[in-house]
Parts: structure tokens; C-alpha cells; sequence
């Protein structure tokens, strides 16, 4: 039996003390430390843990194996360039950079120091997205013309360093990543040709906190992937806030809503024929498309059930440590995401479109 990944976790916020939940609760690993700079943030830690009084501490501790970096968006840059200087492997939390550039200088540095490198994109797996995935793999729906990705929440204020720009904050960094990550790794293989975007903050003073985002692909799909903070209905039946996704075919289409999704693929029972040159007095009007379809004319079919959860991540990352492939969470794919955040940046401050690939 192979022995436990040794890990040192730095920083103890929220996703902290989720890897220690889930990384002492797996075989395989053993979380050996953690560190923060707020000695608050370690009164909690279980007890066979270390308290290091400081990151340089972790990154000399000779029991570690890997460091996974957890603190503000703002630092990860720094504390990879230590880590890899330590000798030590790197797990890193998205967002992996501020942007491009930082990234750039950590693939250096990973390099030079012969350690390896992955980035925690764990809502690879979510069942919703894994859901949508499957459908469009299957090819069930035809030709795919449009993908669509939300996330709508009630309560829009940041707290923490969240609300400060220089340290990361705001729902791009936060959440957008992750969306713009799950739609590229959707058709990996397609290109964004142009990326239009509008970046707001509505009721955070520095940070963004709704954005619509349009993404040309050169497969032929337009992806919109939205998010609002403070984006209020009172569907709470539809789960309202939570995820929705929504693909539309040439053979019919497929939407999910939730975390833990309910949804199905809606077809048509027939399509009625063109009839050029005849009139045709239906409510519907001329197209005949709007208003109460007939009894009948939509049918349903259940969706392909999803049984990825996060934990599937480390379970990958623990083969390919070990030498068993690669992988999963590329480092020329999060520079992709950073690249691809940067153009959405540089549209939503222009007002216009912008070439990406």
C-alpha cells in the first residue's frame, strides 16, 4: 500500500477548513499542518495537526509532501514562487494567478524547481455541469447552437478581502473562473473566437458582482454565462438560487437547474411544415411558435444521471501523483481561463467585442 500524501494546508478561511474536512476524511493523505497569519483562524484545527506560526514554517517542514495554497487570490503568486523554491509539490486554489503574467512566472519557477504543479478546478465535477456535459458528449441534441450557464443569488455583499480588488475580489475571480473553466472544458477542443462582456459592480462599491459574458465558439455554439449576486425572483421551486443550465439543439434541448439538478430533455413530437407563400390565422401569429403548444407536441426524456462529487478530484490527483497519468487541471488550461478573464475584462471596460482565439 502506497504511503499518505503529507500535506500542508496555508490558510485556514472557508475552503481552509474545507480541504481539511475532506483530506482527513480520504485515504491516502494525511494533512501534517496547517498555516495562517491570523492565529485566530487555527484555534480550530483538530487536534495531530500542526499550528505552524508561519508559512516559511510549513514550507521547512520535511514531513510535507505537498503544500496546497488556500489564501487571498492576491498571494498565490508569492507563496507558489516559495513553495517550489522549498522543494515542494503545489496545489493550488483557483483563481491560480491574478492573470496571465503571474501565472507565467509560477510555470517558471514549478519548472526550474523540478515540483509539480496542479490547480484545484474541483466544479469540473459538479453534477450539473457533468449533467450538461454528457448530453452535449452524447450528441443526443444535434447541432448545439447555444449553451447557457447562470448562477443568480439574494444577499450581494462581499465580505472579508473579497471586497478589496487588490486582493482578488469579486464573483469573476470568485465564481467566474469556475463557470468560464466548465464552459471551455465543455468542447476543449473548440475555440473562442470573440468574447463580448458586461462587468458590474451593482451593489459593491469596488468589486464586481453581475456579468453577462458571451463567448463566440468556432464549433458553431454561443456560450452565455451570467451571474448576479443580487438577482431576485421568488421561484424558489425552480431553485431559483442555485445553478441553471440550458442547451439548445437542431433536435431538441436540455436544461438543468440546481446544485443537485432537476431537469430533462424537451423535444418536439413534430415540427410543423413550411408553408411559403400561403397564409396561415393561428394565435400563435405567423410563426405558429409562440403561445400554449397543443396537448402533446412536447415530450420529454429523463436526463443522464451524474455521480461525480468533489472528492473525485483528489482521488485523481492521488494517481497522478503517484505516477499514474496526468493531471487533470492542466496549467496551459488555467492560463486559458486567466487569458480568457483578461478579454472579458478588456470588453466589459470597452463596450465592444473582443478576438480571442
Amino acid at each position: 500500500m502506497a504511503d499518505d500524501i503529507k500535506v500542508a494546508i496555508i490558510g485556514h478561511g472557508f475552503m481552509g477548513h474545507e480541504h481539511e474536512k475532506m483530506l482527513t476524511a480520504l485515504d491516502g493523505y494525511q494533512v501534517v499542518g496547517i498555516a495562517d497569519r491570523d492565529p485566530v483562524q487555527l484555534e480550530d484545527v483538530k487536534e495531530g495537526i500542526k499550528r505552524y506560526a508561519s508559512n516559511e514554517e510549513a514550507f521547512a517542514d520535511p514531513d510535507v509532501d505537498v503544500v496546497l495554497i488556500v489564501a487571498n487570490n492576491n498571494q498565490h503568486h508569492d507563496l507558489v514562487l516559495q513553495a517550489a523554491a522549498a522543494g515542494k509539490d503545489i496545489v493550488c486554489e483557483k483563481p491560480v494567478a491574478m492573470n496571465v503574467e503571474e501565472l507565467d512566472d509560477m510555470a517558471r519557477a514549478v519548472d526550474e524547481a523540478g515540483v509539480k504543479f496542479t490547480v484545484h478546478h474541483q466544479r469540473r465535477l459538479d453534477p450539473d455541469y457533468r449533467t450538461m456535459k454528457e448530453v452535449y458528449d452524447s450528441g443526443t441534441l444535434g447541432d448545439v447552437f447555444t449553451v447557457q450557464n447562470k448562477l443568480y443569488g439574494f444577499n450581494g455583499n462581499m465580505h472579508d478581502w473579497h471586497v478589496y480588488i487588490s486582493e482578488g475580489g469579486g464573483m469573476l475571480f470568485d465564481w467566474g473562473v469556475h463557470l468560464l473553466d466548465q464552459m471551455l472544458y465543455m468542447f476543449p477542443d473548440a475555440k473562442v473566437t470573440s468574447v463580448f462582456a458586461d462587468l458590474r459592480n451593482v451593489i459593491n462599491f469596488e468589486v464586481d458582482d453581475y456579468f453577462k459574458i458571451l463567448l463566440r465558439f468556432d464549433n458553431g455554439v454561443t456560450g452565455e454565462v451570467e451571474l448576479g449576486t443580487y438577482f431576485l425572483a421568488d421561484k424558489m421551486d425552480q431553485k431559483w438560487f442555485e445553478r441553471h443550465w440550458f442547451m439548445g439543439g437542431n433536435k431538441g434541448s436540455a436544461y438543468v437547474d440546481g446544485f443537485f439538478p432537476e431537469g430533462k430533455i424537451v423535444r418536439t413530437s413534430e415540427l410543423l411544415a413550411n408553408v411559403g407563400g400561403k397564409r396561415t390565422m393561428t394565435a400563435a401569429g405567423p410563426t405558429r411558435s409562440f403561445g400554449p403548444p397543443p396537448e402533446g407536441r412536447i415530450v420529454t426524456e429523463e436526463l443522464p444521471v451524474a455521480t461525480t462529487k468533489h472528492e473525485d478530484y483528489w482521488t485523481a490527483y492521488a494517481e497522478a501523483y503517484r505516477g499514474d497519468g496526468d493531471f487533470d487541471v492542466k496549467i496551459p488550461q488555467t492560463r486559458r481561463v486567466l487569458a480568457l478573464m483578461e478579454a472579458v475584462r478588456e470588453s466589459a471596460r470597452t463596450g465592444k467585442s473582443v478576438d480571442f482565439e
